[in-house]
Order: C-alpha cells, then sequence, then structure tokens
C-alpha cells in the first residue's frame, strides 16, 4: 500500500478574498509536497477547480507541479484532475501539459482525468448541462494516448476535431508515458476505469467499508481488460481521507474536536453536485456542528471518516483501507483546523512511523507498471512524403 497527499488550494474564510493569504497559501502548500518527498510520501496530487470559492483556488495546478517538480526528487506529482471536458481544455492542451510536466518532473507526473466538481464549476465555461461532459470524457480519454504516439494526428468526432494532420508536441518521456487516472464520484465509473484499464480516484464521502464493493467491481472490471486505453494497465485504486497523526494521543484527538471541523465537508457538498450527497450532509453555510465528545470521535473513526491518534494507532486505522482493497490512501492538507506546523509535524511522524509498516516497495507501483508499456499505435497513419534536409545547425542534438 503506498501513501500520498492531496493539496487543492483551500482557503476557509476570509483569507478567501485576501491576496497576501492567497500567495500565502500556496507558499504553504508547495512546502508540504517538499516535506513530503523526504519523508517517505510517494504521491502528490494536485486539485483543478475553477471559480469554487474558499473550497479550492488552485486553477493552474500544472504550474505548481512545474514548481514542486524542481523542488522534489521522488515524489510523483498527479492532476487531481485535468478536466477533460474540450469546452474546458482542449484535447490538444491537455496532451501537450501532460507530456511536457512528463519531461520536467523525470518521469514523475500522474495524469489524472475527470469531468469537473459539479454544475458550478463548468458554468464558468459556459456549461449548463453537467451530464454533457461524460460523454466528452469518454471520446477524449481514447484520444490523447494516440497524440501521444502519432506524428500525423488528426480526428473528427462529435465534441472536438483536429481536421489536418498535426504532430502534437512535446512527446512524453519514451519508454511510456504518464499513468492515466480517473475521478470516480459515482460508482459505475469504477468498473469504467477498470475496463479501460486505468486507475481509479476516489473519495471517503462514506464509511470506508461501504467502499468496499466499488472496489471489489474495478477489480474484477480491470482483471477482465485486454485493451487498455494506455500502453499499459495501471491497476490502482487512490483513496482520499483526512489525517491526525501526532505522538501525543490527547493532542491528536483535541486537535479533531476543535471548532470549525467540518467545514471543508460543507464545502464539498456544496459544489460537487455530481456525486451521490447523503441527505443529513451539510451544505455550505450551514457546517455540520464539532464533535461533541470522545465518544463521537470514536465512532467516527471506527465508521473511517478520518483516522486519529499516535502513529500505532493510525496504523492500525489504515489497515482497514487495506483490507478492503485500497492500492494507494491520500490525505487532503491541511485538514480542518490543523495548524501549518502540525501538518508538517504530521507529515515527518506518519512518513517515518506509520509508512514503512505498509510500503516497503522503494519504487512506485504506476513506476513498475509503466516499464510494461507496449505502444499502440505507428509513428504516422497515413503516407509520409520523402524529404531531404540538406543542413542542420552546428548545435543540434541529433544530426
Amino acid at each position: 500500500m503506498e501513501f500520498g497527499i492531496f493539496i487543492n488550494g483551500y482557503l476557509p474564510g476570509p483569507a478567501a478574498h485576501d491576496s497576501d493569504s492567497e500567495h500565502l497559501m500556496y507558499e504553504r502548500e508547495a512546502r508540504y509536497v517538499e516535506t513530503a518527498d523526504r519523508n517517505n510520501w510517494k504521491y502528490a496530487w494536485f486539485g483543478e477547480h475553477h471559480a469554487l470559492t474558499e473550497y479550492s483556488h488552485c486553477s493552474a495546478p500544472e504550474v505548481v507541479m512545474g514548481y514542486a517538480a524542481r523542488a522534489t526528487e521522488r515524489i510523483h506529482l498527479g492532476s487531481a484532475i485535468m478536466n477533460l471536458s474540450p469546452r474546458v481544455n482542449h484535447p490538444v492542451r491537455n496532451a501537450e501539459r501532460a507530456a511536457a510536466l512528463d519531461h520536467l518532473s523525470g518521469r514523475r507526473y500522474e495524469w489524472g482525468t475527470g469531468r469537473g466538481a459539479g454544475s458550478h464549476e463548468i458554468a464558468t465555461f459556459n456549461i449548463l448541462d453537467k451530464d454533457s461532459t461524460k460523454a466528452e470524457w469518454e471520446e477524449v480519454i481514447a484520444e490523447i494516448p494516440r497524440m501521444w504516439e502519432q506524428r500525423d494526428y488528426s480526428f473528427a468526432g462529435e465534441h472536438f476535431t483536429v481536421p489536418t494532420a498535426h504532430d502534437i508536441l512535446p512527446k512524453p518521456w519514451a519508454p511510456g508515458h504518464p499513468p492515466i487516472w480517473v475521478a470516480c464520484g459515482n460508482p459505475g465509473t469504477f468498473a469504467t476505469a477498470g475496463r479501460l484499464g486505468i486507475g481509479a480516484i476516489a473519495f471517503n464521502f462514506e464509511p470506508v467499508y461501504a467502499l468496499a464493493g466499488r472496489i471489489q467491481a474495478y477489480k474484477e472490471a480491470i482483471a477482465g481488460c485486454t485493451e487498455p486505453v494506455g500502453q499499459f494497465m495501471n491497476d490502482n485504486v487512490m483513496i482520499t481521507n483526512a489525517v491526525i497523526c501526532l505522538s501525543d494521543r490527547d493532542r491528536a484527538r483535541q486537535v479533531a474536536m476543535r471548532p470549525g471541523r467540518g467545514y471543508l465537508y460543507s464545502m464539498v457538498c456544496l459544489y460537487h453536485d455530481t456525486m451521490p450527497r447523503p441527505e443529513h450532509a451539510p451544505v455550505w453555510p450551514h457546517q455540520p456542528p464539532a464533535i461533541p465528545d470522545e465518544e463521537t470521535l470514536d465512532r467516527l473513526i471506527a465508521e473511517g471518516w478520518l483516522l486519529c491518534g499516535t502513529p500505532d494507532e493510525v496504523a492500525e486505522q489504515v489497515e482497514r483501507y487495506h483490507s478492503v482493497g485500497a492500492d494507494q490512501l491520500v490525505f487532503g492538507l491541511p485538514a480542518d483546523c490543523v495548524a501549518d506546523e502540525e501538518v508538517h509535524e504530521m507529515l515527518e511522524l506518519f512518513g517515518s512511523k506509520v509508512i514503512p509498516q505498509f510500503d516497503r516497495d522503494p519504487v512506485h507501483s504506476t513506476t513498475r507498471a509503466r516499464e510494461h508499456a507496449v505502444r499502440k499505435y505507428p509513428d504516422f497513419a497515413g503516407p509520409v512524403p520523402e524529404i531531404t534536409v540538406d543542413a542542420l545547425p552546428t548545435n543540434a542534438i541529433l544530426r
């Protein structure tokens, strides 16, 4: 089992409207990635959201990932998610950005895809029917790998076209291409991801054991996949959650019970209307009540709504995710009511005490999967004219 962090440009309250606070948020989140890189964490996922005030101010994650790549050595950097609607991001731009990140990260980029957070976000791009993005994703996800291989790419689809042959550049740093993932907000998407041979990005909007059936559906589907959409299978289920892991048990539980906890969840319920929401779920500005007592906290931990305690306690809680078949467990940072210095403390403690109990392989699972990449398309789909170039610049890398 592998571990990662999830950063989203979360900026609650009045800070969302203050430029200095927004700048500080970016600085802090970049440092989280650097600390994770030094402490055994394998993945850092970056949200891409648009016009979601307070919930996420990270609208250009590829810029943040380029910044983070230069300051880190080992950790993989993933899109969570890159919106594939051609009305938001033209597919050619998606292919270009992903390939460039593959180069600049040293093959450490993970290409997570999806349809967007919900109707409010996609309306920023004049998309008024949230269900229309499903067919767009299905069309685009099959075409990006072809752009990464062919040198005379063209396409005439229902949702986008490249009418004349073009070489989409750059290509990923061969061999292989970035591992492909999709955000799974609805149960049926797990099976879709498995059928396509790509990783599933899941979210803990229900008790941990309720995820078992969805993970099983994914594993059954990917076991039957004979033609992955990419060059290799990414058999991987990632689940997000929140963690408070401190050496002092009482302090960890006090952090969990601080006033204001659950504010982020109320914003998830406000913006994410493309996935099921429990009837009792709070919608901003009606935030859930604080955790009132130790008994309630124990129940929430037992059901898997958060992980909390000492490294030994948290390791026992992690085992539940292992038992339901999760391949990667990712924690959103910063969780509500956790101070900046406490985030770094947790990254170091969890990384040194918990991760080694579950992840003893120094190589990322997606790196191992990429080693089995097999090209699917020829360089050229059509005839190639014979052209002779008589001279090249003296500084040409290959002559």
